[in-house]
């Protein structure tokens, strides 16, 4: 049995593991686990949706892989936070592949994984891996490093656990979940990356991208926050 932890905590972006896990919670004879701190929710970086940890770090010693996904709101307090960034220097000794998608990878270099190793992010803070020790590849949707791999943002995460599967089961397997998945990219607009995207485009998306940040930090005060107080306030926002 292949054990794959997807970490989780509050403040994640929520298609940054459960994009991946829908891959790779298809790859033959895997056990995925969503590790955290303790089990239990925690609130997604929209500050409504819950994602639940089913395992914590101390029950989770030694995983085969591990993904880091990344927060729009939460990855400074992610790398600041010791318990996490030491259990994947922990972990890293002993896994077949520790992987991040988006601003995981700061997380990544915050617990001193990717000194002077080739990686990617999310396009707002590749500048940041720079100055962590990392190499920056801002024009690769995933950099592989040995047993390290890196996705770009959010959506990358998909493809990086497509690679994944196609490294650990074969290539006909990972073709059979991408079809399973009807994984077939086609968007209506061709603005996914900077490179493509219009000048108004990136600067629009630059300051959203940064008042989340602001925004964000309120919406996840209270990560334990009843289910259905969050709820009503999701419900009060679409209403008003």
């Amino acid at each position: 049995m292949m054990q794959i932890a997807i970490v989780l905590y509050p403040g994640i972006t929520a298609l940054d593991a459960v994009g991946p896990y829908e891959v790779l919670h298809l790859m033959p004879d895997a056990e995925v686990r969503f590790v955290g701190a303790e089990p239990g929710p925690v609130v997604a970086d929209s500050g409504v949706l819950f994602l639940g940890v089913t395992h914590s770090y101390a029950e989770t010693p030694a995983p085969d892989i591990v993904l880091v996904p990344g927060s729009s709101v939460a990855t400074a307090t992610a790398m600041a936070d010791e318990e996490l960034t030491g259990w994947l220097r922990r972990v890293h000794e002993t896994t077949a592949w520790t992987t991040s998608v988006c601003s995981g990878a700061l997380i990544l270099a915050a617990a001193g994984i990717l000194e002077g190793v080739p990686a990617t992010t999310h396009w707002l803070v590749q500048p940041m891996l720079a100055t962590l020790g990392a190499e920056p590849r801002p024009d690769q949707r995933i950099v592989r490093s040995g047993r390290i791999a890196t996705a770009a943002g959010v959506s990358a995460g998909i493809d990086l656990a497509l690679w994944l599967a196609g490294e650990v089961c074969g290539r006909e397997r990972a073709e059979v979940i991408q079809l399973m998945a009807e994984y077939d990219p086609r968007p209506p607009f061709d603005a996914g990356h900077p490179s493509k995207a219009a000048e108004t485009v990136r600067e629009k998306a630059r300051a959203e991208l940064l008042q989340a940040v602001a925004d964000g930090q309120d919406a996840i005060a209270v990560p334990q926050a009843p289910w259905r107080q969050a709820i009503e306030s999701f419900r009060g926002h679409t209403h008003s």
